[in-house]
């Protein structure tokens, strides 16, 4: 049986997994800037899906002239969809000045144009993603994009 003692490490990470949850949960809250999560490394999805909302996972690089097309429109309807949350995946390890090709983000999601989009609904189920040969979740981004007007 583990002492009291041995069991303060454990209780100390699931509370910081909680926090840490609830952190990012929070970040997706109505009037704030899209969660910016990744910066090179995998990362699931999964953990940053906003339940009831519809998620949009942006995988976008600063370097990425595309993308930056991208940011104004995302960020509002970031801001003003209250059914929507957007999620920035930065595709660039720190310390790199251009599209980091060879990043293991990049790798996990076989990732070949920016910008890619998936887009997961209310039930964190894949609804649109961005393949080598369709854009399917960027006609769907665009089309939620264009409901701001």
């Amino acid at each position: 049986m583990a002492s009291l003692h041995s069991m303060k490490p454990l209780r100390l990470l699931c509370s910081l997994a909680l926090v840490t949850s609830a952190f990012a949960a929070g970040k997706h809250t109505k009037g704030e800037k899209p969660l910016s999560i990744s910066q090179g490394a995998e990362v699931s999805l999964a953990d940053f899906l906003v339940p009831g909302k519809t998620t949009v996972f942006d995988f976008t690089s600063e370097y990425c002239g595309p993308c930056r097309v991208y940011t104004q429109p995302l960020l509002e309807l970031h801001r003003n969809r209250e059914d929507v949350a957007v999620v920035k995946v930065d595709i660039n390890r720190p310390g790199y000045n251009k599209i980091d090709w060879d990043s293991p983000v990049i790798r996990q999601y076989d990732l070949r144009s920016l910008p890619h989009f998936k887009v997961f609904g209310p039930d964190g189920k894949l609804i649109a993603a961005d393949t080598t040969d369709a854009r399917a979740a960027r006609v769907l981004v665009n089309k939620l994009i264009g409901s701001l007007e």
